[in-house]
């Protein structure tokens, strides 16, 4: 048996991977094989795979048997390109980086300058003649080993090094002498003895295998658990680590580092966005631990590397034949490439980038439509600010990421997730942001930070997660322990409220106004091939004529689902349900019942004027009737004494409604069944509606739809008594109105005995809220307080079954219900109307399952439309 290959070398024009091995070396090893491949200034290294990652979790967290023996002959082959001893006199250091096959930045760790201890930091100051950039590069290394690989508290570090700069009177890192930084070090080490109780290790082959295992680990940190979670990254090996010779950017000032994206990841325009720092190491870009200078100050200082960088950029670009995340580093006046990776971008940049290598002749439709991630669409549909409006800008900074974002400032990740999670909406305040703030990224609606640039940690990830975010806004003073930050002199206390305009940068005092988004041709044009390109039809979920002509406005093909119970919620109405409810005879019933019908009749009406010549799909009552109830004792007097009845008669009527497990009780078609004057109001305001009408010259395709069935028994008892009614109201009014009756298979036995039930259905309409329920025994409203975000967390569930179908179990009794109803019903039209209808890998299901619609909320049928078109161009249309 062949022993399995752990590590992959690369350097000097050759590469054993290539950018086609994602999946065994992570995005980052596999972008650098393929660069190196193609000739480019690659420093040599190599790559241990993700499923040696996978391997050392499985053994306990042990490295698997002869990995070092493997790492040490690989180190070997690097020492022999460079003419350099990895511990020797003229020293070999290494970059440890990790690298998933899904981008994860900044989520997992790096240690840099590895392999400098007391003997090699003195070898390396003799041979650059540059003690000051060794001993820089020292204190570098301790602080980012110490935090990564043993655990210490960063700042422990950095208060050592902030006190020395107050020492020596300056205030910029580069200030310091070599003689200052040699003692910076020292006391570095001292908090290291302190904290760990062994001196910080001067071996470097004890330093590199510690720093591998340190990068296993930070595959399940906490931030990066959380990372995969909001991203939906699911069934990866683990992380590859590589392992690269280091290259300074901290050398001197003919040395720098930066970051650069091919095109503006914000607007999509074909300009290079690039930031780039001089006599810095790359970590200070990314983390925006120092703000950057425009790529016109290299092009001042070093043309040369400016052409050679505008060259790589073009070279990479067309290779990959998409837009660039590119990190650098100039050493004495030498270029060198350390990643490459599809970049992260806005929608609007999406949009933009796809259609522009569309006319380079760089991608077809079909492969530029692929390249758009079809739910962030969802950013370009929400309001922005209103141009009119009065605003007091208070501060500006570098618009890092677009969108207008409005909440209360709060200077903690912590803080921005308790008031997020009270429905407040928050603007997170920091410094600069950290890998361990993205639980509070997440939860706030934008970010403003005081260091940093546009390729920052906070941007890259703002711009991924679709958040307004404004960058390295240095007029700006932050106390994060009072809760306060100056700008002039305004003070910003937490919890007043100020405004983001991440277009323009500037920061404004206050709530400003919005006002609805203005829609690109870029959208429109994406819109007009996702329509050529898709099978699966695209309907909404509305209730009100105002939610149909906004989904009709973004494409819709008609309604999918009317929630009629959401129509008896308004408060000019409930009191009518109620005194239904509360009703104790059968006139009683009929009477408040006949208060109602005009109201469903003037609903229906409006959604059928909405949505003239397109299917409208009406879910007849659902919900359990005590939800019209109230359960507090105060507000069943005020209802008592507005419907003039006795106290007792509310409690009684709560009491006898109560059930132990009200979702799996009294309610769908069970209580069309036992109280059936409901289901009788209903039908008759819809057959009203539609010849009403058709009389004004609306083309109505009405469908009406009965709830929770699992049984034909049910379904054929309620059709045959919608039919007689629709046949009575026909002979009356001579009209031929011939509604389709269909059911939504959200039972488990719906969908096992779907066959069955088919035969009484003209459509079937997928429930899979109620039927993912179901099938896992899971209650959603109580499980996203409990236990499910841990079960996605622990990987128990790859994703939350409620945002993405399960396509094991759930996914199963679907396709088995569509399989069975079209045995005996070929025509049969089938959807789906749970909220999966709106998640891009559910409609890839529902795609391939042979679905004719998906229904979702107005606002996601764009993403809809483009995700349909999407799984057509990946599984073909039939």
């Amino acid at each position: 048996m062949t022993a399995q290959k752990r590590i992959y070398e690369f350097g000097n024009g050759k590469a054993e991977g290539n950018a086609g091995m994602k999946a065994l070396l992570g995005g980052k090893g596999a972008n650098l094989a393929e660069m190196a491949g193609m000739g480019l200034p690659v420093p040599p290294g190599f790559t241990i795979t993700t499923q040696t990652c996978a391997d050392w979790y499985d053994a306990g967290n042990r490295m698997p048997e002869g990995l070092m023996d493997g790492v040490r002959a690989a180190v070997a082959g690097v020492e022999a390109q460079l003419g350099r001893q990895f511990g020797g006199a003229r020293p070999l250091l290494f970059s440890v980086r990790s690298g998933a096959a899904a981008s994860m930045p900044g989520m997992m760790d790096t240690v840099l300058n590895l392999g400098l201890n007391a003997q090699t930091v003195e070898a390396l100051a003799t041979e650059t003649g540059n003690p000051r950039f060794a001993w820089d590069s020292y204190r570098r290394f301790i602080t980012m080993y110490a935090d990564v690989v043993s655990g210490v508290e960063r700042k422990l570090f950095e208060h050592e090094f902030n006190a020395a700069k107050k020492r020596a009177g300056v205030t910029r890192d580069s200030d310091l002498t070599a003689d200052q930084l040699k003692q910076v070090c020292a006391a570095m080490k001292v908090v290291y003895l302190k904290q760990e109780h062994e001196e910080f290790p001067q071996d470097p082959w004890t330093q590199l295998e510690r720093a591998v295992e340190a990068v296993f680990r930070s595959w399940n940190n906490m931030r990066a658990i959380e990372y995969r979670r909001l991203n939906r990254i699911h069934g990866l090996l683990g992380t590859a680590v590589n392992i690269q010779a280091m290259v300074f950017g901290n050398l001197n000032e003919e040395s720098g580092t930066g970051v650069g994206f091919t095109r503006d990841p914000s607007t999509g325009e074909n300009e290079f966005f690039c930031d780039v720092l001089f006599n810095a190491q790359g970590e200070d870009v990314v983390a925006g631990l120092r703000t950057p200078e425009h790529l016109d100050a290299l092009k001042q200082r070093m043309p040369e590397v400016h052409a050679q960088l505008m060259q790589a950029r073009q070279t990479l670009e067309q290779h990959y034949r998409d837009m660039q995340d590119i990190e650098f580093t100039i050493q004495d006046g030498k270029l060198y490439l350390l990643q490459t990776r599809n970049g992260k971008r806005t929608a609007r940049a999406a949009l933009r980038i796809a259609l522009a290598l569309v006319d380079e002749k760089l991608l077809t439709r079909e492969q530029a439509l692929l390249k758009i991630d079809a739910s962030s669409l969802n950013q370009l549909l929400h309001p922005m600010f209103d141009p009119k409006a009065k605003v007091q800008v208070i501060a500006s900074g570098i618009p890092a990421s677009p969108g207008a974002a409005k909440g209360a400032a709060v200077f903690t990740p912590d803080e921005a997730e308790r008031r997020a999670a009270r429905g407040q909406s928050v603007i997170l305040v920091r410094e600069e942001t950290s890998p361990e703030d993205i639980k509070g990224m997440a939860a706030a609606a934008g970010i403003l930070t005081a260091r940093g640039g546009r390729t920052s940690h906070a941007a890259v990830v703002a711009r991924q997660m679709g958040k307004t975010c404004v960058a390295g806004c240095s007029s700006i003073h932050i106390d994060e322990h009072a809760g306060i930050f100056q700008a002039g002199a305004i003070t910003v206390r937490q919890g007043d409220a100020i405004s983001l305009n991440g277009a323009t940068g500037e920061v404004m005092l206050g709530d400003v106004p919005t006002v609805p988004p203005e829609l690109s041709g870029d959208f429109r044009t994406v819109m007009q091939w996702s329509d050529e390109l898709r099978r699966l039809g695209v309907r909404a979920n509305a209730d009100v004529p105002r939610d149909a002509l906004k989904a009709r406005e973004f494409g819709a093909e008609g309604i999918g689902l009317c929630r009629t119970e959401h129509m008896f919620f308004d408060s000019d109405r409930i009191n009518k349900m109620r005194e239904m409810i509360l009703a104790k005879t059968l006139e009683q019933k009929q009477h408040a019942l006949a208060k109602l019908l005009p109201m469903q009749r003037a609903d229906f009406l409006g959604l059928f004027a909405a949505m003239d010549g397109l299917p409208v799909t009406i879910r007849l009552l659902d919900p359990p009737l005590h939800e019209f109830l109230p359960q507090d004792p105060s507000t069943q007097q005020i209802i008592a004494d507005q419907l003039d009845v006795s106290l007792k008669t509310v409690q009684d009527t709560v009491a006898n409604l109560h059930e132990l497990n009200p979702m799996l009780g009294l309610r769908g078609c069970r209580l069309g069944i036992e109280q059936p004057l409901i289901y009788d109001m209903q039908v008759q305001a819809i057959i009203e509606a539609m010849l009403e009408a058709e009389q004004q010259g609306v083309r109505v395709l009405a469908e009406i739809m009965i709830p929770l069935v699992g049984t034909i028994e049910e379904l054929r008892w309620l059709r045959r008594r919608i039919e007689e009614q629709l046949n009575q109201f026909n002979l009356h009014h001579g009209s031929r109105l011939a509604p389709k009756i269909g059911t939504m298979i959200e039972v488990p036995r719906a969908a096992l005995t779907a066959d069955k039930i088919a035969t009484e259905a003209d459509f079937f309409s997928f429930g899979t809220n109620d039927l993912t329920q179901m099938t896992l025994g899971v209650s959603r409203d109580d499980a996203e307080k409990g236990f499910l975000i841990d079960y996605v967390v622990r990987g128990i569930f790859p994703t939350d079954p409620f945002a993405t179908l399960d396509r094991e179990g759930v996914g199963k009794l679907v396709d088995m219900g569509v399989k069975l109803g079209r045995g005996v019903k070929p025509g049969l039209k089938v959807g789906i109307c749970g909220e999966h209808g709106g998640d891009p890998e559910s409609i890839e299901f529902c795609h391939e399952v042979g679905m004719d619609y998906v229904s979702c909320s107005p606002f996601r049928v764009p993403i809809a439309r483009l995700a349909a078109a999407q799984a057509a161009i990946k599984h073909g249309k039939a």
